[in-house]
């Protein structure tokens, strides 16, 4: 997500306060991660070989996905490759994250993503909403936009995982109920794998943020790939079945 653009800094500023500081009561659920000495933790199982046919994964989403700020390869959906590889999967994650996408952005350019892939993909991630809360847009839009979306992976006959946003206490109640009832809703009417909040072990950590209080450090992402690697791979399909 690009929140710094200069004509949403003071949105931006409400929701990253609001979202740190609301979230404070929620419990973390995830394992930590099990780190080398060095913090990384893709390595860790290197030992295993890499065995079977490619694993195609599309990671779709904004600058959460995009690694904002950072080397193009400490980016979440690089990490995740590395970290899927170290435990054996011959996976290749492609990354389609864009920096300021809405859902509604996500909308307009699926099909063009979907029909780049030269083979279609055995999952598919879905990660946006971020946006939409930064510019306040209605959660009605928001869940007509992941509908769309949704309705042509389950067209095209491709698994998905959905990873969750959470909207803060400070848009109000009504809002936040509206909005973040969207990913279990979705998820529901598509069958599809999802993590409900998918920042939930690094929100309280601003060290595993850069200065902007939004866009996790390498160190973050590292954090995210290993609370999120076990519901990724649980969601690909299992040896032999088609997507």
């Amino acid at each position: 997500m690009n929140f710094l653009q200069n004509n949403c800094l003071s949105i931006r500023t409400r929701w990253a306060l609001g979202f740190i500081s609301a979230l404070a009561l929620a419990g973390c659920g995830a394992e930590a991660p099990v780190e080398e000495p060095d913090g990384t933790i893709a390595d860790n199982e290197m030992a295993i070989p890499v065995m079977g046919e490619e694993v195609r994964i599309v990671a779709f989403g904004d600058s959460l996905f995009a690694g904002y700020n950072l080397a193009e390869e400490e980016g979440y959906p690089e990490r995740l490759e590395a970290a899927l590889r170290g435990r054996g999967i011959n996976a290749r994650v492609i990354d389609a994250g864009v920096s300021g996408d809405t859902s509604a952005a996500g909308r307009d350019r699926i099909d063009f993503v979907l029909e780049a892939q030269e083979e279609k993909p055995d999952l598919f991630i879905l990660e946006l909403g971020g946006n939409d809360l930064i510019r306040s847009i209605q959660p009605d839009e928001t869940r007509a936009n992941f509908d769309a979306m949704l309705s042509k992976l389950e067209e095209a006959d491709i698994p998905v995982l959905i990873m969750g946003m959470r909207s803060p206490a400070n848009y109000g109640p009504e809002y936040q109920e509206q909005f973040d009832s969207i990913y279990a809703d979705m998820a529901e009417k598509y069958d599809t794998a999802l993590i409900p909040f998918w920042l939930e072990d690094i929100y309280q950590d601003q060290t595993l943020f850069q200065d902007d209080r939004i866009h996790p450090t390498a160190e973050g992402v590292e954090t995210l790939v290993a609370s999120t690697v076990n519901e990724v791979e649980a969601a690909l399909p299992e040896d032999g079945e088609e997507s």
